[in-house]
């Protein structure tokens, strides 16, 4: 089955098509995007179903069939770790451990998380057993720490004094001195006893080393990603504003033929900004039969980029980050010359009055104009689109 085109691309294209001026065809539109005008009349109808228009399955209800599936399988996995774990403790001559039932289940397609987690069980530990023997005082250590876990994850705000007679509640008695220790160990803290950083302190320490060293080019596609969020002068993030608010823009570009495979539009500037735009990158070069697995994605030290999601994320994929220095604008210059084109092309042209009406002209420039009509000197005078069809092979595409 083909992977499917990003959601939040699907209703861009949605919205350049249904906001088309007078005599534009779905042809050309599609013809603009790239893609079939058959499956931009199915995304069309999709999308009227949604919106009540016409009768249909929507979106958000298939959704929810899948994930009610989802749920019911859950519960029968949960349903038959209990029954498994109750006539299990139930034989007088077998030890009182669960960690064998542990290994059972897994054997029966049970994930291991689900059964650690319905019988109370720290993975790390069951893990732990497996490769090597625990004595009682481990396995006693590692359950005062899952206690101590379990509370600090319920109300991180509160210190290991807190935590401590939290962990008593739960059946884990310890010394107050052996709950701070377990808590220094293992980093939990409360909140409020870090220190947040100012404004106009420097960024957190890079999460990846900088392995382009201001080398913006790639022998093939799916080499080199670069990506950004655009700045402003003195460092501070770009607000594209509009009448009703704010929009925020994480672009992703390929160095081989600066064509932008992914992008994220959103209200805030989050982590989840960077993650979506990646995961649509991916599943834009995926819907072309291409393999993204050990393609470098380099990024500035924003916090968006050095957070956990984002470095997960990458992990995911089978991409390998990379991070350029602090203050150092040149060392993603790339990125940072696509994001002046769009200044000067889309947001200062005039003033916007909706969300949509701004990302509806941000899409359009991206798919229509950069992609298709604007012709670039460093690509033999080609197109993005064009550079990759001629320059490119299936063969390449799929290495």
């Amino acid at each position: 089955m083909p992977e499917p085109y990003p959601r939040e691309y699907r209703d861009d294209v949605v919205r350049v098509a249904r906001d088309r001026e007078p005599g534009v065809t779905l042809e050309q539109i599609a013809a603009d995007f790239g893609i079939h005008v058959m499956t931009l009349s199915k995304w069309i109808r999709q999308a009227d179903v949604d919106a009540g228009v016409e009768p249909g399955t929507s979106t958000a209800e298939g959704a929810e069939l899948r994930e009610a599936r989802r749920r019911i399988k859950l519960l029968e996995q949960e349903n038959e770790v209990l029954r498994r774990a109750a006539a299990y403790l139930s034989q007088a001559n077998l030890p009182k451990r669960l960690f064998p039932l542990v290994r059972e289940l897994a054997a029966e397609g049970i994930p291991v998380a689900l059964t650690c987690r319905v019988l109370k069980i720290a993975r790390q530990v069951y893990h732990r057993w497996l490769t090597e023997p625990v004595s009682d005082a481990e396995l006693e250590q590692a359950y005062r720490a899952n206690a101590l876990f379990d509370a600090h994850r319920e109300d991180p705000e509160f210190g290991y004094r807190y935590l401590h007679e939290e962990a008593r509640e739960a059946g884990q008695v310890m010394a107050e001195r052996t709950a701070w220790r377990i808590c220094a160990d293992n980093g939990w803290w409360s909140a409020f006893a870090k220190r947040r950083a100012k404004n106009g302190k420097r960024p957190g320490p890079p999460v990846h080393d900088d392995l382009v060293q201001r080398n913006f080019t790639a022998e093939a596609p799916n080499r080199l990603w670069l990506t950004d969020i655009p700045p402003q002068a003195g460092g501070a993030p770009s607000e594209h504003r509009t009448g009703e608010g704010k929009l925020y823009l994480c672009a992703i570009k390929d160095a081989h033929s600066r064509r932008i495979v992914g992008y994220s539009i959103d209200t805030r500037m989050k982590s989840r900004l960077a993650v979506t735009a990646l995961a649509n990158a991916v599943a834009r070069r995926r819907v072309e039969g291409a393999d993204v697995a050990g393609c470098v994605v380099h990024s500035d030290r924003g916090s968006q980029f050095r957070s956990r999601r984002y470095v997960h994320a990458l992990a995911r994929h089978g991409l390998v980050g990379s991070m350029g220095r602090v203050g150092a604008a040149g060392d993603n210059a790339a990125m940072e010359s696509f994001f002046a084109l769009l200044q000067n092309n889309v947001l200062d042209r005039q003033s916007w009055a909706t969300r949509d009406e701004l990302r509806i002209a941000i899409v359009t420039w991206i798919e229509r104009t950069y992609h298709r009509r604007r012709r670039q000197a460093a690509l033999g005078r080609w197109t993005p689109i064009e550079y990759e069809t001629i320059m490119t092979t299936p063969v390449d595409l799929a290495a």
